[in-house]
């Protein structure tokens, strides 16, 4: 028999060697391929989602900021307040004017959460205010916790007329209260002169509005906000508030670091490893800063790599029957999770995760991380939504208008002017029916009836130059509707529609049902417009020119699909020289019926 070379493989080294040159080299690579791409792929949507996550922050911080830039606008726009302002600068009766001027911003003191003091500066240095952390008439709660003095603060605002942003400064305390506060600032213009400087007005506002902008922090994500000089401006949590953070000049690596100590410091996330991203917002010139833990995301996908590779090493013959079991089970909970986050950055915000036994723990907490990303991001764009809706409509003290129409009635009254003070009560009436809850639901009579009182002013005013004729089934009229949704279309045809018209001039509304819809018809018989414009308007169109016949028209129509949809319809007939037709669809409410309680 002849020798066997020593240098011969024997062939459960060359089937051990083939084994593993086919199939665990292989597989090896593969998965390292695989878990590289995963991850990056992973790592991308969750980045992805976190600068959606910012972005949808930064809209909301802007949109709040904007509406508390209302209240600014009441005071430093106000006739009242401009006047006492005067009055105190000609050192006329000064206490008495402080008083007065300090009464008047107590009742604009309430029109919005998280306002903790309204105060003016006069031209010459008196400081009136009405704050809510301190019972004082001579000293407020915040100007200590600034950096600029009275003086300086004055002329900071007065040098333009733009809305000044101050950041938050050190711990507001008085007694047992305390707070931290940011600041906003304009100068009063008086329009009679608009060049001169008589004073300026702070808004002081409550930091807990911006922690409520930033959403609450978890041990998985906490946001917060600097200002451009590298101070904490809001951060949940945190006791650093209105301290230097970062220096401005810091380097980009520095930075990242000084925010994560900022991080640690809420003791949320102990020495975990942190992620920093961060959006800067042009309007206010602030940093808006989101950290979070993937320590567990990258742990779980290092996980999984581990437990193929012991699986791998503990049975050579069923490597490969475990491997596909394993990377297919893998593979597909992994691919759904990822499928789902590719439709949710292409837009569709209501997608989740959905529940699946057979998922690895570590893509379980994957998907419970996206998941509530989501929610949170579905809350916050709902109240963008509600924001912008409420930015839409005008913004207005009811209670100054009232006061100031009922004291026009009783003077009216006193010069037996009886019809002029049934016109102011009827005005009243028209208001505070629309200022209140003005994106609200009420029935169709009371939507109707309030549309009389508004034609019925009109044709007083117009001295009863066109006929109005109103036709509503009356099995809708307890059904439900949005308010003052009818009124621009009527209005358009008041002002616009019959004017330059020599013949009588005639407007007709009608509401009927037609299954389980609400059609409206609008119709008048004045000049038109032209087919041109008409076609436009359809396809909603609508030019911003210096002509502002229909921007009323534009605004109920984007009203109309906010509140009801696609179900929603408006189509815009008309002819120039014989009239307007506007056709309204709405869907009646679900769970109502045209046919209960038609009474009324």
């Amino acid at each position: 028999m002849k020798a066997v070379r020593p240098d011969r493989k024997s062939i459960k080294i060359k089937l051990v060697t083939a084994f593993i040159l086919t199939s665990i080299i292989p597989i090896l690579l593969v998965n390292i391929i695989y878990y590289y791409n995963t991850s990056k792929l992973v790592q991308q949507n969750v980045e992805s989602m976190t600068k959606a996550n910012l972005e949808q922050t930064k809209v909301s911080l802007d949109v709040w900021l904007d509406s508390y830039e209302d209240i600014l606008f009441q005071v430093y726009t106000d006739d009242t307040i401009v006047e006492l302002v005067d009055k105190i600068n000609a050192g006329e009766d000064v206490a008495n004017n402080r008083k007065l001027l300090r009464k008047t911003l107590r009742g604009l003191f309430y029109t919005k959460d998280y306002v903790k003091s309204i105060s003016i500066i006069t031209e010459s240095g008196e400081l009136v205010f009405y704050d809510q952390l301190t019972a004082s008439t001579t000293q407020t709660s915040w100007l200590d916790s600034i950096a600029l003095s009275q003086a300086e603060l004055y002329e900071e605002i007065s040098l333009d007329n733009k809305t000044h942003l101050f950041p938050t400064g050190a711990e507001v305390i008085f007694g047992s209260n305390s707070c931290y506060l940011f600041h906003i600032g304009h100068r009063i213009i008086d329009y009679r002169d608009v060049e001169k400087k008589c004073g300026a007005v702070m808004v002081s506002i409550d930091v807990k509005l911006l922690e409520e902008v930033c959403g609450a922090p978890t041990d998985k994500g906490l946001n917060f906000i600097m200002d451009g000089n590298g101070y904490l401006v809001a951060c949940p949590n945190s006791k650093e508030v209105g301290k230097p953070v970062v220096s401005g000049c810091a380097g980009k690596e520095d930075k990242k670091e000084a925010c994560r100590r900022t991080a640690r410091g809420t003791g949320l996330f102990g020495d975990r490893e942190l992620s920093v991203y961060s959006v800067y917002d042009e309007k206010t010139g602030w940093e808006i800063v989101r950290i979070t833990d993937q320590g567990d995301l990258v742990l779980g996908l290092y996980d999984q790599q581990k437990m193929l590779g012991f699986i791998i090493l503990l049975s050579l013959l069923a490597v490969l029957i475990i491997m596909v079991s394993q990377v297919s089970r893998m593979t597909g909970a992994i691919k759904r999770v990822v499928e789902t986050m590719r439709k949710a950055g292409r837009g569709d915000l209501t997608v989740h995760v959905g529940p699946d036994d057979t998922r690895p723990t570590e893509i379980e907490i994957i998907a419970e991380e996206f998941n509530s990303m989501m929610d949170k991001l579905k809350r916050s764009t709902e109240k963008q939504k509600d924001a912008e809706i409420a930015a839409l409509e005008a913004q207005i003290n009811p209670h100054f208008l009232y006061n100031t129409l009922d004291t026009i009635n009783w003077m009216a009254i006193d010069k037996d002017e009886y019809e002029i003070s049934n016109m102011i009560a009827t005005l009243a009436g028209i208001l505070r029916y629309g200022i209140s809850d003005s994106n609200g639901v009420v029935k169709i009579k009371d939507e109707v009836e309030w549309l009389k009182q508004y034609i019925f002013l009109q044709q007083t005013k117009l001295k009863n130059s066109f006929e109005c004729h109103i036709d509503v089934a009356p099995e809708l009229m307890n059904l439900s509707i949005h308010k003052l949704l009818l009124q621009p279309f009527i209005e358009n045809a008041i002002l616009h529609g019959f004017e330059g018209v020599d013949r009588t001039s005639c407007l007709q509304m009608s509401m009927r049902r037609d299954l389980d819809f609400i059609k409206i018809q609008i119709e008048d018989n004045g000049c038109g417009i032209s087919s041109e414009k008409v076609k436009e308007m359809n396809e909603g169109i609508f030019q911003k020119t210096d002509d502002k016949n229909h921007i009323g028209m534009e605004n109920a129509i984007t009203r109309l699909h906010m509140y009801y949809g696609e179900s929603a319809k408006v189509v815009i007939d008309s002819k120039p020289g014989k009239g307007t037709t506007v056709r309204i669809q709405i869907p009646i409410t679900k769970g109502e019926s045209a046919y209960e309680g038609s009474g009324g």
